[in-house]
């Protein structure tokens, strides 16, 4: 029999001692901070360090010699530029994810049915592969307010022009001892009634020969009609002694093709014609004893587009430039959640009856929130931080109606020698950035629970 244990009144034996377990990897905890302090020393020194210096020079005067308090954040709520870039935030914030994420579920969507659904998704994405300093001179080359440059001007004035003609002869005006004055409203008027059978001669200049229509032919002198009034109409540019004579056609000179003739009598249009390819026009004898009239659409002014990056378009046309970046970004990672929505309960729905818009906006909308919240809030802290497109698209000119919180901190940092308020700037975007983060993290400890 064995005996007890000394000192001991146990009715059983003692187990032995256990072993102390290693760690999984069978590292200790010294080799594990040794590992780790690399990354823990670049931590501080790139994110903690700079947040905190920041923090503190937020509380110091611009010239760093002693406390301002609150001044510079005082500065935030009082000074307009940094108020106009604020409301700019906001605006990016609500418009430009938001936009984004849609136009990529309706990309995700749409290509999910065709057969080049890869090779449209290559295209759409293949912004992201482009730098914001490249989209940001594409832009605004594609800006330009020249519809000889800009592609959203050719296409808009194209477009216009299709409906609303211009003038090929908007620079079109009476010379010297001319038989036509001005009639108001951009028309001009001859100063005598005309008379049947007495060709009339209506000189104008102003259109520099490269801007002549390409069907101006060779101007005509008018031959007398006894039953009509004839006339021309024409460049008399050719001025001078031994050069051309003032007023009349000279061999040399282009006639004004298509340009718009009235007979006026009392107020009225009792005629009207347009004058050939040579500047030669005719009218009946309704004409005899009006004022012949060169109404003012000979000479409106051509169309010339949208000022895309004027104070009042700049903004959405930014946003535009980024939509067309990130759209790509929003297509892939939703398209990655589609493939994952179950098939089945799609075709339960039309087996139900559901149509497909019903099965896209109580199924796979539903089913896709996950993947959508995902791409929102990643777009949403994204562009917070906007400041390339902006400062490279938006001109000299109104970069202060474009202005956004990222691009102020630059200003008041480096071209307005305001460091203290450009801290504060940096902290209140550091506060605007947190709480969408806490939101992304609770949603993705919620999905890891699940």
């Amino acid at each position: 029999m064995t005996s007890a244990t000394a000192g001991g009144t146990g009715s059983g034996p003692v187990s032995p001692r256990s072993p102390r377990r290693k760690s999984v990897t069978g590292t200790r905890k010294a080799v594990v901070v040794l590992f780790l302090l690399p990354a823990v020393v670049l931590l501080g020194a790139l994110v903690v360090y700079p947040i905190g210096y920041s923090l503190i020079r937020s509380f110091v005067s611009d010239t760093g010699g002693g406390f301002a308090g609150i001044d510079n954040y005082r500065e935030l709520f009082t000074d307009d530029g940094i108020r106009t870039a604020f409301r700019n935030n906001v605006i990016w914030i609500v418009l430009a994810p938001t936009l984004a994420t849609a136009l990529g579920l309706i990309f995700a969507v749409l290509t999910e049915r065709v057969s080049w659904g890869t090779a449209f998704k290559l295209v759409v994405f293949m912004p992201m592969a482009i730098s914001m300093l490249a989209a940001g001179i594409i832009f605004r080359l594609v800006y330009d307010q020249d519809p000889d440059r800009g592609v959203a001007n050719a296409v808009w004035v194209g477009v216009h022009d299709t409906f609303a003609e211009s003038s090929a002869f908007p620079k079109a005006h009476p010379g010297r001892d001319s038989p036509l004055r001005a009639a108001g409203g951009g028309a001009f008027v001859t100063k005598d009634p005309v008379r049947v059978g007495e060709p009339v001669v209506l000189p104008l200049v102003g259109v520099a020969p490269d801007l002549m229509p390409d069907g101006a032919k060779a101007a005509k002198a008018a031959s007398a009609d006894p039953g009509k009034v004839t006339g021309t109409t024409w460049q008399d540019f050719t001025r001078g002694k031994g050069v051309g004579t003032l007023g009349g056609v000279d061999s040399a000179e282009l006639g004004y093709p298509g340009m718009r003739i009235e007979a006026v009598r009392d107020g009225t249009v009792v005629e009207r014609t347009t004058a050939a390819a040579d500047g030669t026009f005719t009218l009946s004898e309704k004409a005899d004893g009006a004022l012949l009239r060169l109404p003012e659409a000979n000479f409106r002014e051509a169309y010339n587009g949208v000022d895309w990056l004027g104070p009042g378009l700049v903004t959405p046309a930014v946003i535009v430039s980024y939509i067309w970046m990130w759209a790509g970004f929003a297509m892939v990672l939703i398209a990655a959640g589609l493939a994952s929505v179950p098939r089945e309960l799609m075709e339960a729905a039309r087996v139900d009856g559901a149509n497909e818009w019903q099965v896209f906006r109580r199924i796979t909308v539903p089913l896709l929130a996950p993947v959508l919240a995902v791409v929102l809030v990643t777009l949403m802290i994204n562009v917070l931080k906007i400041f390339d497109l902006v400062y490279i698209i938006a001109p000299g000119s109104s970069q202060d109606d474009a202005n956004v919180l990222a691009l102020q901190l630059y200003r008041s940092a480096f071209s307005d020698g305001r460091p203290g308020v450009a801290s504060a700037i940096s902290v209140l975007l550091l506060l605007l950035v947190i709480p969408v983060m806490l939101f992304n993290i609770r949603r993705l400890r919620r999905e890891a629970r699940r």
